[in-house]
């Protein structure tokens, strides 16, 4: 092979170096998560909350027993970060909805995650256009069995 000629890498190496930066990016989500007096799990829960959520839906997001995430609910609920609904469809189900101010923390726990930001700030545009473009053809495969 010559010297101009990347190698390509396999699978293997793909996916330790995936595990790297996913390790790297939480522990920096969680550091500035922290900072914000939450839990990495907490602030996750926050940053899933787009639209309303079934208590069950988290509890498959986190990967975690239902009766864990009431405990996380009742949490974030005492510091007016999210509040529980009723579901439209099944008065049964309890929703979880981000309120204004768990939007707001979220926000920030996001723009003050520094090593994340800098690692990308290293990206022209192009590259990062590349990257986006890359990890949205991933993403697909690697949620379908989440």
């Amino acid at each position: 092979m010559s010297a101009t000629t990347p190698e390509t890498p396999t699978k293997l190496q793909l996916m330790e170096l995936l595990a790297a930066i996913g390790t790297a990016q939480w522990r920096d989500f969680a550091a500035a998560a922290a900072h914000h007096g939450l839990t990495s799990t907490q602030a996750k829960v926050l940053a899933q909350l787009n639209s309303p959520l079934p208590m069950r839906a988290l509890a498959t997001l986190l990967v975690c027993d239902a009766s864990n995430v009431t405990g996380i609910i009742d949490r974030l609920e005492a510091r007016s970060l999210v509040r529980r609904e009723p579901d439209p469809a099944d008065r049964r189900v309890k929703n979880v909805v981000a309120t204004d101010e768990g939007r707001d923390v979220i926000r920030r726990v996001r723009e003050e995650m520094q090593a994340t930001s800098g690692a990308l700030d290293t990206l022209d545009a192009e590259e990062s256009a590349t990257l986006h473009t890359l990890l949205a053809r991933l993403r697909p495969g690697m949620e379908k069995n989440a």
